[in-house]
């Protein structure tokens, strides 16, 4: 089954395949992916999006001399197979034995432990600025996805590479989505790019000063061969906009971004989640009750999210009757709790949630913008427990000693249903 991938060790093994053996090769990829993810869960759609485009990258750029380094890593599976760890996907025994996210523990090309969002554009400029500090000469590729591109830290770096005189490539995978749908006026201008293959005026990149250039068929490793090919000799910060599909090569994946972007093990040949049944209640059900009630009968309530209305469990439909009580900003907690405290001020009663891992990037706007001000903001932190400690990037258990020293801030930590509710209501109503 897996004949190719079999003798693919590290990543010069597959610069002596031809285009048909390359294009075998993924496909044999995406078996290994759906094959581990079926089994352990795992973040699926990204990395089936992304398989052409990694083979080609490993093709062209010589790592780990030359340096890529992945943004939030759910788009790190097809560079880990090929890696080296292609044993970790494929040997019943070894599936859950690996990181989820990019490690340096496990192989040296792997630059950073990443899995939070929006950072490798950053990272990337630090690497290229110590290699020019040494006079060294080697590629530099950041590889982010268009849902990252709405944190905070990914625009203040393209902004920063605009002034940056070196080579860096910027590879932008747009697969039109992020967790959820993108929201922003970005994606406006990613939209009339994709619409006119790069031509429209409307180009965020430029307006960065960067150098930019679009390559519709990001799944077509043969294109993509080409494209990086002209890339590895450019003097100056230059951005690739690849389009990609999420999902590809598992149609119910294709057919439903949101719902396969992360998961746990499923039958592969139907497309069910091997998950157990729904215990009669649960705290994600409680709290999606609880909002979509709010909402219709207290006219100042307001929900707001940073990318993460599924850590509630609202889905498209949810939102969509929510209607004007209801924001996601995108992956931009500091935005949103400003926002936050702005509808405090105005006496509204947001509510914010998010995974508590996430909300740390936000300590500075929750101390400054709420609580100095004593505004009323509820926040709801989502997986803040000892049972979701998974991965060292995601340590939810850390929002305790991170906010309890805010002062006017109050924690509130249930351990019951009547408590969580009870102190939901006692929250909201003592708003402003």
């Amino acid at each position: 089954m897996y004949e190719i991938l079999g003798s693919i060790n590290e990543p010069k093994d597959i610069k002596k395949l031809n285009i048909e053996e390359l294009e075998a090769l993924a496909d044999e990829i995406r078996a290994a992916i759906i094959n581990k993810v079926s089994k352990t869960g795992g973040h699926f759609g990204p990395n089936l999006g992304v398989v052409e485009v990694t083979l080609a990258m490993h093709y062209v750029f010589d790592s780990p001399v030359d340096k890529i380094v992945f943004d939030v890593s759910h788009q790190s599976y097809p560079h880990k197979l090929i890696t080296g760890r292609k044993d970790y996907f494929i040997k019943d025994e070894l599936l859950g034995k690996l990181s989820g996210f990019t490690s340096p523990k496990e192989s040296i090309h792997d630059l950073f432990a990443t899995g939070h969002t929006s950072t490798s554009i950053s990272l990337s400029l630090g690497l290229c600025l110590a290699r020019d500090l040494k006079k060294e000469n080697y590629n530099i590729i950041s590889f982010i996805g268009d849902g990252s591109l709405s944190g905070g830290q990914a625009l203040e770096s393209l902004n920063i590479a605009g002034s940056y005189s070196g080579k860096l490539l910027i590879i932008i995978n747009d697969n039109e989505f992020s967790i959820a749908e993108n929201h922003g006026g970005l994606y406006k201008s990613l939209k009339d790019l994709r619409k006119s293959k790069g031509k429209s005026p409307n180009n965020i990149f430029k307006a960065f000063g960067l150098d930019y250039i679009y390559e519709e068929n990001g799944n077509n490793i043969s294109a993509m061969i080409k494209r990086l090919q002209k890339l590895t000799d450019i003097d100056k910060p230059t951005v690739l906009h690849i389009h990609t599909i999420k999902g590809k090569g598992y149609k119910p994946a294709e057919n439903d971004s949101e719902s396969w972007h992360s998961l746990d093990g499923f039958d592969i040949e139907s497309g069910k989640s091997y998950k157990n049944p729904k215990e009669k209640e649960n705290y994600k059900d409680l709290t999606k009750s609880y909002i979509m009630n709010k909402a219709k009968t207290d006219k100042d309530f307001y929900l707001l999210t940073p990318a993460m209305p599924r850590s509630i469990g609202l889905n498209f439909y949810d939102r969509k009757s929510l209607g004007n009580k209801y924001l996601d900003t995108g992956i931009a907690e500091e935005a949103c709790i400003s926002i936050a405290a702005g509808l405090a001020k105005n006496k509204a009663k947001p509510l914010v949630v998010t995974n508590a891992t996430f909300m740390q990037r936000a300590y500075d706007q929750i101390s400054q913008d709420l609580c100095i001000n004593k505004l009323g903001a509820t926040i709801l932190l989502v997986k803040s427990s000892y049972r979701e400690a998974r991965d060292m990037t995601h340590l939810g258990i850390f929002a305790i000693p991170i906010f309890s020293n805010i002062p006017n801030l109050i924690l509130l930590c249930p351990t019951c249903k009547s408590e969580y509710l009870a102190m939901l209501d006692w929250s909201l109503s003592s708003a402003n």
